[in-house]
C-alpha cells in the first residue's frame, strides 16, 4: 500500500482509541453499582446492539465455512470478548482510573510479542526500543503503588494479554466484515459474561446504570471495535495497536477531569515515556522486494494502492469499501505495514 493510503484507517484507529479511552472513566463511575463481570457482559450486548443493523451484509458465506477462520474468530470472542473484558474490570475496581489507563498500553506490549512469535508480523531494532519503553513506564506506575493495585495492574496485564492474542487473531480473519465481528464477539462474550455476573454477583441495582453500560458498550466497544478492526486489516496488529495505544491519554485525561482524580507526578513521567515510545515505532519505515501470491480473500480496500486493480464502474479509486476480492500472483517493493497481504517473514532481521 502506497503512504498516502495509510491516512485513512490510521484515522480510524485514533476515533476507536477515543471511543475506547472515554470507557475507562466511564466504567469507574458506575463499578460500585454493577459487578464487574455483568459490567463486562452489558458493554458487550451494548456493542452488538451498535453493529446490529450494519451485520446482515457483506463478508464471503464460503471463506465463513473455512474452519481456520471459524477457529479464529472463536479465539478471538474467548480472549477478546469473554476475558480480556473481565480481567480489566476486576483491576478497575482496584485502582485509580489514571493508572489503568496507562497500564492498557501493555496491550501494545503483547500485540508486538505475540504477532511477532506467533503471526509472523515483523518488527524491527524501532519497534523493539518502542515496546520496552512502554513496558518500562508500566513498570514504573505500579512500582510505587500499594499492594492493592499492584494486583489490579497484575489483572489489567493479564486482560492485555488476553487482547493482544484477540488483536493478532482478528487481524488475519477473513471473511467477515468488522460489523459481523463485532456482533459475534458481543453476543457470544457479553451473554456468557452477562449471565455468570447475574449468577455470583448483586443485580444492576438501576435502570439508568442499566442503560448507561449498554450506551458505554455501543460506542466505546462496539463502533470503536469496528473502527478498529478495519484500521488493523489494513496496517497490521502491531501498527495499529500502537496508534490504539493513544487511548489510554484519552482516559487519563478524562480521570483527572471528569473523576476528579489527582494528577500524580509518576502517571506524566510514564505517559510522557509512552508518547515517546509511540513517536519512535510510528515513524518507521519497511521496504523491500517482496512476492504475494494468488488469494481470495474479504476485507476493506480502495483501488488507488498497489494491490486492488479490479474494477468497479462509477466507483471512485480513493473509496474504502468491502468485498470479496481475488489477487493474481505480483512480485514489487513499496513500504508496507503487515497488513492481510504481507505477513511475509524476516527471519533476519531483528
Amino acid at each position: 500500500m502506497k503512504s498516502s493510503g495509510k491516512t485513512v484507517p490510521i484515522v480510524w484507529c485514533l476515533l476507536a482509541a477515543a471511543l475506547f479511552g472515554a470507557s475507562t472513566p466511564a466504567c469507574k463511575a458506575i463499578l460500585g453499582d454493577v459487578g464487574p463481570v455483568t459490567l463486562a457482559g452489558l458493554l458487550y450486548l451494548g456493542a452488538a446492539l451498535g453493529v446490529l443493523p450494519y451485520s446482515f451484509r457483506g463478508g464471503s458465506a464460503e471463506l465463513r465455512r473455512d474452519r481456520r477462520q471459524v477457529v479464529r474468530l472463536a479465539g478471538a470472542v474467548i480472549f477478546g470478548g469473554a476475558l480480556g473484558p473481565v480481567l480489566l474490570l476486576i483491576g478497575l475496581s482496584m485502582s485509580r482510573a489514571a493508572s489503568v489507563s496507562l497500564w492498557l498500553n501493555l496491550e501494545t506490549v503483547a500485540t508486538a510479542a505475540i504477532g511477532y512469535a506467533f503471526f509472523r508480523e515483523h518488527v524491527d531494532r524501532r519497534t523493539w526500543l518502542a515496546i520496552a519503553l512502554v513496558l518500562a513506564a508500566g513498570i514504573i506506575l505500579a512500582m510505587p503503588s500499594e499492594a492493592g493495585t499492584v494486583l489490579g495492574a497484575l489483572f489489567v496485564g493479564l486482560a492485555c494479554v488476553c487482547w493482544g492474542l484477540d488483536n493478532s487473531l482478528t487481524a488475519i480473519i477473513d471473511g467477515y466484515t468488522p460489523a459481523q465481528m463485532t456482533l459475534a464477539k458481543g453476543l457470544i462474550a457479553g451473554t456468557v459474561n452477562l449471565a455468570i455476573g447475574l449468577a455470583v454477583e448483586e443485580s444492576v441495582r438501576s435502570w439508568p446504570v442499566l442503560g448507561l453500560a449498554l450506551i458505554i458498550g455501543i460506542f466505546s466497544y462496539g463502533l470503536s471495535i469496528v473502527l478498529y478492526i478495519r484500521g488493523a486489516q489494513l496496517l497490521g496488529a502491531t501498527r495499529s495497536q500502537m496508534i490504539f495505544a493513544t487511548a489510554p491519554f484519552i482516559g487519563v485525561s478524562l480521570s483527572w477531569t471528569a473523576l476528579g482524580e489527582s494528577a500524580q507526578p509518576v502517571q506524566m513521567v510514564a505517559g510522557l515515556i509512552m508518547a515517546v515510545g509511540l513517536v519512535i515505532l510510528l515513524t518507521e519505515r519497511h521496504e523491500h522486494v517482496h512476492m504475494h501470491e494468488a488469494d481470495t480473500h474479504v476485507h476493506s480496500h480502495r483501488h488507488d494502492d498497489d494491490h486492488h486493480a479490479h474494477y468497479h464502474p462509477r466507483h471512485p479509486v480513493w473509496l474504502h469499501h468491502t468485498h470479496a476480492h481475488t489477487h493474481q500472483r505480483l512480485e514489487h517493493s513499496h513500504d508496507h505495514e503487515p497488513d492481510l497481504h504481507h505477513r511475509h517473514e524476516h527471519r533476519r532481521q531483528v
